[in-house]
């Protein structure tokens, strides 16, 4: 359980510091797009070299299949979420609700067990997102919660894939779905763009796709460790990063609200590692 936490506190660094770079990107759809790209390529690398060396891992392909393309609506509602909200409200609403629907899904699908305080602990954290949302205009949340509900269908698929195959070779074959996905969608309405975007941002994009290829492994990993609602909700702890970059760095409003939330989040994120 202890390496379960560590990769999931881990997994929120790197997470939070790749979508500070696409919420400071003009096109904030592109950059997601860019990042897919250089992640399901290196993913898609690893895998051809680990097949020529130890033969084709075991990988519950259906379930890949299923993530990637639930990572699309992802990348879709994401993009237009930064464009209508700063990252210290958008951020914490789609990374904290998404993990209590990890959490809800994993419990009526996967027959994952959490205590009582664990509950609790879950609970502690809705609250703190309610803090953050409570003067925020409907129209202005909606994207980041269309976030958060596609977070939760894809962490269960991602569990029960992980579970089912080796869960690294599971995590690498999610990422190599999705390019595809985003990129075939990415071809259908932005062809004429993405030449000169990639090239123009193809450092910030790489660094972002290692970050993203990293963070997401890790959890992948995580899930065959702990219930899908303690690797999600943990993972959260990225919200306090959340709550201090959009203050200082990014110079958004509002800072003593969406502190107090981050650290109510925080707390609930302890009563849920106790309830373990």
């Amino acid at each position: 359980m202890l390496l379960a936490a560590g990769l999931a506190l881990c997994a929120a660094f790197f997470h939070a510091s790749w979508n500070i770079a696409v919420k400071q990107t003009g096109d904030r759809f592109l950059a997601l797009w860019a990042q897919f790209v250089f992640s399901g390529s290196a993913a898609m690398i690893i895998l051809a070299v680990w097949s020529f060396i130890d033969g084709i891992p075991d990988i519950a392909w259906w379930w890949a299949i299923f993530s990637g393309c639930g990572h699309l609506p992802y990348v879709m509602l994401l993009a237009r979420a930064y464009d209508k909200n700063d990252f210290s409200v958008t951020y914490p609403i789609a990374r904290g609700a998404g993990a209590l629907t990890a959490a809800i899904l994993g419990l009526i699908f996967l027959g994952d067990d959490l205590s009582g305080l664990s509950m609790g602990g879950i609970a502690v954290v809705i609250f703190g997102l309610w803090i953050l949302v409570s003067n925020q205009k409907i129209n202005n949340i909606t994207p980041a919660l269309g976030v958060a509900l596609t977070i939760g269908g894809y962490s269960v698929i991602d569990a029960y894939g992980a579970r089912n195959s080796n869960s690294i070779a599971f995590a690498l074959s999610v990422f190599v779905s999705g390019a595809l996905t985003v990129s075939a969608w990415a071809l259908i309405t932005r062809r004429r763009s993405l030449k000169a975007f990639i090239t123009s941002h193809w450092q910030t994009s790489a660094a972002g796709g290692v970050m993203s290829l990293l963070s997401y492994t890790m959890v992948v990993y995580a899930f065959t460790l702990a219930p899908v609602g303690y690797v999600a909700t943990l993972r959260e702890s990225s919200v306090v990063i959340a709550a201090l970059a959009g203050w200082k760095y990014l110079k958004e409003e509002d800072h003593k609200r969406r502190l107090t939330s981050a650290a109510v989040v925080v707390i609930g994120l302890f009563v849920l590692v106790a309830g373990r």
